[in-house]
């Protein structure tokens, strides 16, 4: 690390940052950044768009939230009026103490799960793992509420419309076409449910909030290594993914241990975000040049899957982050961008050009299952069809609405499909739930001081920004395990502005 310190590389970087803290364009982009921010404050257009809605505003204090926060913490509170009636029995224990102390510490337990349970390959994976997971973190916590009596589980936190959101897969299955084949799924629902709780009520302090991005940084360390190791050994190239006359010379897509190509970029464009903000928030020089180091090699796996509606959302999550960390920054990074595009390979450069390319097959094959999905919606618009891929595709085969020579997946577009398998209700919230953690978020940082949290809660909104993007092309939740990673995401961004708003008060205390 002193080698690196007093290197000539380093030290003209110093230099040129001193400069550039003294310049006069320094001072005209953050002059042009604080005009910005006056108008939005004052737009009689965009403060309507930007603050919280009445809805949300009202959640924490309505009886909906009061009986749900009471129903999810009546086993803490039973547990804690045992630990009140028996306290020398529990104090004078080992392993009670050690129980309290474990579930104080969900948040670390968290990660150590995070890592294990998202680097098992796919020919290994049960998608009861995540239910079993999270159901185990919820007790751990409970043992946690025990010993320690503000130690609640905040539904409060959660948010109006992601509950309302749940409580729509529940209603998608109970109205399902095929409620059996339906059940199944409702359980990765609960999966990411209890993630959510778990994530929001666990995570207390900046501290918590970089363990579950250091758990996440593991993830994408493990399958971009693995990622790289297919490309040096050599990928297939799979014909049902690749139209070979549009993609001349393309190689094959690398997938690492996630079975689909799409599948590994969606995951690596949730947690990159996430890894860049872990490089900003490390203290130390060797635990930024790791984090960076996971990121060259996340960046270089997610070129290697060709996953052109992912690349676009990883470019959109990009941009939101700048934006909402240094929006003075934004000039520069464009301009990197640009300097960096004759530096992309060809297949790759070639491979962004097909995008919108109705000439390409796996581009054209999709105007089937649109419309497909579209006549299902429209044949079920309000009760949606049913939870998971196999009961759309049973009705589709049922009514015949879908003709194509290859199987029907899913609508390739996230919307139509949480609509087509929750209702209008189901997209409601969704939508709902998106915009309103994303804007609450983007409010936040914007009246904060910078700190860590901060950072890590710009990483998050721009990790979902980028998501809501891609899922105009793709549909997100088609693997449980992404469902959770995504679930996991937008915890963290509304941890993250649980934690900044307490810094906030805590500095006004």
């Amino acid at each position: 690390m002193t080698l690196i310190q007093e290197s000539c590389v380093y030290r003209l970087c110093l230099a040129l940052a001193a400069v550039y803290e003294d310049s006069g364009l320094h001072r005209l982009l953050a002059a042009l950044g604080r005009w910005s921010n006056r108008q939005i404050d004052e737009s009689a257009v965009l403060r309507p768009l930007c603050r919280e809605g009445a809805v949300a505003r009202a959640w924490e204090e309505s009886l909906l939230c009061r009986l749900l926060t009471l129903f999810v913490n009546l086993p803490g509170r039973l547990l804690r009026k045992l630990y009140e009636a028996l306290p020398l029995t529990f104090e004078d224990s080992f392993f009670a103490r050690l129980a309290f102390s474990m579930g104080h510490e969900t948040a670390v337990a968290q990660s150590w799960l995070i890592m294990l349970l998202w680097i098992i390959p796919f020919t290994h994976w049960n998608n009861a793992y995540s239910l079993m997971g999270f159901v185990l973190l919820l007790a751990l916590f409970y043992a946690g509420s025990m010993g320690h009596a503000d130690f609640r589980l905040d539904m409060a936190a959660v948010g109006f419309y992601p509950v309302v959101l749940f409580g729509a897969a529940f209603l998608g299955a109970a109205c399902s076409y095929a409620p059996s084949l339906s059940l199944r799924y409702l359980f990765y629902h609960v999966s990411a449910a209890l993630c959510v709780l778990v994530t929001v009520s666990a995570v207390r302090h900046t501290g918590d909030l970089k363990r579950l991005l250091s758990g996440g940084a593991v993830c994408v360390l493990v399958s971009s290594l693995y990622g790289v190791y297919q490309r040096i050994q050599g990928v297939e190239v799979n014909r049902s993914y690749v139209d070979l006359k549009v993609n001349a010379g393309m190689p094959g897509r690398v997938e690492s241990f996630f079975d689909n190509a799409n599948t590994f970029c969606e995951v690596l464009l949730l947690l990159l975000p996430l890894v860049a903000a872990l490089i900003l928030c490390s203290k130390h020089l060797y635990s930024k040049l790791l984090a960076g180091g996971i990121l060259a090699v996340g960046v270089a796996a997610a070129g290697m899957t060709y996953s052109r509606a992912s690349w676009v959302g990883l470019a959109c999550a990009m941009a939101v982050f700048v934006f909402l960390w240094r929006p003075k920054l934004i000039p520069l990074c464009a301009a990197l961008c640009v300097l960096c595009i004759p530096l992309l390979p060809t297949t790759i450069w070639n491979r962004i050009l097909t995008i919108g390319n109705l000439s390409d097959s796996s581009t054209l094959n999709r105007i089937p299952t649109l419309l497909a999905a579209l006549e299902m919606i429209r044949s079920r618009p309000l009760r949606g069809i049913g939870l998971g891929a196999i009961v759309p595709k049973t009705y589709a085969a049922d009514w015949n609405l879908y003709h194509a020579n290859f199987p029907y997946v899913h609508s390739h577009n996230f919307y139509l499909e949480v609509w087509l398998q929750t209702g209008l209700l189901g997209l409601v919230s969704f939508v709902g739930a998106m915009l309103w953690n994303i804007k609450r978020a983007a409010h936040t940082v914007r009246h904060c001081e910078p700190s860590a949290a901060r950072t890590i809660t710009c990483a998050a909104a721009a990790a979902l920004c980028g998501s809501m993007v891609c899922g105009l092309a793709d549909y997100l939740w088609h693997y449980p395990r992404v469902m959770v990673i995504f679930w996991f995401v937008f915890a963290v961004a509304l941890a993250g502005v649980k934690v900044c708003r307490q810094e906030a008060a805590g500095k006004q205390a």
